[in-house]
């Protein structure tokens, strides 16, 4: 399968190859995303590298871990020669450092250290190796292009990107690697001949969030429907027992990630940073919480935002992760029986018509919006530099109106955009009690933040607005689903 998507990594790692200095990236991103696809796609058949990698093997000893680093060096090396194991990584670096030096000058080299946590066991001192290393030797060797990777973030993140001891500030680097937008995941299906309308892409990501792992298992000549009830309401299942997982491999102390992600999910519209660290320590200075709420955030989970004009001017965060919404609201409360014995065929189907299918579809949407907040900028003619944010108001006094702003954009051009957001599966239509509605918000934003900025409606409609007399007057820009891809 070729190379999709991935059109900024790809060049980052194009410059990077490159260069004509010694280069540091780290990698890191979910499991099931891609990264270990990614660099041995790009660099295995490079004719301008010599590529080197090796991959940890999770709970192995420090001594089979060096075994198979050995091994790799007779293989890139040695012709495959059985070579004596070092009893240390500082006796594996030296070899290693021995043989990059045999080669050419010219020669590009790509040292690639996969799952590069595993490869760290207790003791192991790898970490003080390869900063000794990298100081002492790569780093000065210009044909060097080191990339150490792992799912774990956190650990990635912590011990290599913030490093504080000689590592600090050494990474050239930093690639966080994304699910992919839909625009992506449209081609990725293509790759594997599978042919799907916007629509039926659209539900598939509602439930994969883009992953390409997941996408992978998606089967030609089903329906997205039949697809999601294949992946997540049988036994055995690939979405059923994922989630745990995910996060076990993603994050130390996992259980407080989870914890977070439930407290926010609990609430549509985001949740305050104060209310979140009360929620889970009693009190609002907890650094654990902050910095977890931070590796959700860079491993593209949840979503930090500031309301407009929020008095208190507090950070407030959103689930984007379409995969966690759905395993909340439809695996989770019936895992146990989905684990034993599955459910019969259609459930999906049948789930479709219902309330509860039509609120997540609405705050799967709104997730997906989020994430595409760029394709929604440039559909609506705005900059850039517009500020997107959400808005809301409760009422104070009884005969007050209160209002919810889904999205809003604040512009340069002393303009703001307000959005509103709708998931339906026929055209929506604005008939005069929502018109009515439109026009309350609108009214009460204005009132509320005293705003003197001109004020324009957008509608980000997945299937389209149908033209009416309410729509003429009030909107002034429509997004499509059509317009994501």
């Amino acid at each position: 399968m070729k190379l999709v998507g991935r059109a900024l990594e790809k060049e980052t790692l194009k410059d990077m190859l490159d260069s004509e200095e010694a280069e540091f990236l780290a990698i890191y991103g979910r499991r099931r995303i891609g990264k270990t696809y990614l660099i041995r796609e790009y660099f295995e058949d490079n004719e301008k590298c010599l590529f080197f990698n090796i991959t940890g093997s999770k709970n192995a000893s420090r001594s089979l871990q060096i075994e198979h680093f050995m091994t790799e060096i007779s293989r890139v090396f040695h012709n495959s020669v059985k070579l004596q194991p070092g009893k240390t990584w500082d006796e594996t670096f030296k070899i290693l450092t021995n043989d990059l030096n045999t080669l050419p000058k010219t020669q590009k080299i790509v040292l690639f250290f996969d799952e590069f946590p595993w490869l760290a066991t207790k003791n192991s001192k790898l970490l003080t190796t390869l900063d000794y290393y990298w100081n002492q030797y790569w780093s000065r060797d210009r044909r060097i292009k080191l990339i150490i990777c792992g799912s774990s973030a956190s650990w990635i993140v912590n011990k290599i990107i913030n490093n504080k001891g000689g590592l600090h500030n050494r990474i050239t680097r930093r690639m966080c690697l994304l699910p992919f937008n839909l625009e992506e995941t449209k081609a990725f299906l293509k790759s594997k001949d599978i042919h799907l309308t916007h629509a039926q892409i659209i539900q598939l990501y509602m439930v994969t969030g883009g992953v390409p792992y997941y996408l992978k298992h998606i089967k030609k000549g089903l329906s997205a429907t039949q697809n999601i009830d294949m992946l997540a309401f049988k036994k055995d299942g690939l979405l059923t027992t994922e989630f745990d997982n995910l996060f076990a491999s993603l994050f130390e102390n996992y259980e407080i990630c989870i914890n977070l992600i439930r407290l926010i999910a609990q609430h549509k519209y985001g949740m305050g940073q104060e209310d979140l660290l009360k929620k889970i320590w009693g009190h609002t200075k907890g650094e654990l919480g902050i910095k977890k709420l931070q590796e959700l955030e860079s491993a593209g989970f949840i979503k930090r935002f500031k309301p407009y004009l929020n008095k208190k001017k507090g950070i407030y965060y959103k689930i984007i992760d379409e995969y966690t919404l759905f395993y909340l609201d439809w695996i989770e409360p019936i895992r146990e029986g989905l684990v034993h014995s599955g459910l019969s065929q259609g459930y999906w189907e049948r789930q479709q018509n219902s309330p509860k299918w039509h609120s997540w579809a609405g705050c799967s949407f709104e997730a997906i919006c989020y994430k595409h907040i760029n394709k929604i900028q440039k559909t609506l003619n705005l900059d850039v530099t517009a500020s997107a944010s959400t808005w809301k108001y409760n009422p104070r006094k009884k005969d007050e109106n209160g209002a919810q702003i889904d999205l809003l954009f604040d512009r340069m051009d002393d303009s703001i955009t307000l959005c509103e957001i709708k998931f339906t599966q026929k055209p929506f239509t604005i008939d005069k009690a929502y018109a009515r509605d439109l026009e309350n918000k609108i009214r009460v934003f204005k009132t509320v933040t005293r705003t003197q900025k001109q004020i324009f409606l957008a509608m980000i409609a997945s299937s389209g607005l149908k033209k009416s007399q309410y729509s003429e007057s009030l909107v002034s820009g429509v997004v499509t689903l059509d317009n994501f891809f």
